[in-house]
């Protein structure tokens, strides 16, 4: 995985899964298999999925704490703004916490011989505090390709 890149407001990550692009473009957007993959053991899972996947449609997920002590749920939503299987997929995304600003995922998928590059964008951040708050994605993506490329 390359390391991320920033700027004032973005953070990229790039990951390689040797999976085609459609069935990386499946994983991410249909709500059961989200809930398969989006899970950290001890840590986090997603427990709650809803996608309307059409530009314009909502999308929202609810994941919980799996920490000992941490009975934590963390909600998110958005609104899809573009979708161009395989390869592309954007969406607002917005936390349910007091004064998270609305900031836009993007997702990349480019294949060649059955090995995908995915590149994930995350803008909008505009503090310190936001940017530090979303660095889990590492961590997201390592999810996808270890789900991906047990199937395989």
């Amino acid at each position: 995985m390359n390391p991320a890149a920033t700027s004032e407001d973005t953070i990229v990550q790039e990951i390689t899964i040797k999976a085609p692009a459609e069935r990386i473009f499946a994983a991410l957007t249909n709500p059961e298999e989200t809930l398969k993959w989006w899970a950290a053991e001890g840590e986090f899972r997603a427990t709650h999925v809803t996608s309307d996947l059409r530009p314009g449609g909502r999308w929202s997920m609810r994941v919980v704490s799996d920490r000992t002590g941490d009975a934590s749920c963390t909600s998110v939503q958005g609104e899809f703004r573009a979708i161009d299987p395989p390869r592309l997929l954007i969406f607002t995304w917005i936390r349910d916490e007091e004064h998270h600003p609305e900031t836009l995922v993007r997702w990349d998928l480019e294949e060649t011989g059955g090995v995908t590059t995915v590149r994930l964008t995350h803008s909008g951040l505009t503090s310190e505090r936001l940017r530090t708050r979303h660095s889990g994605w590492p961590l997201i993506l390592a999810l996808l390709k270890t789900y991906l490329e047990k199937q395989a």
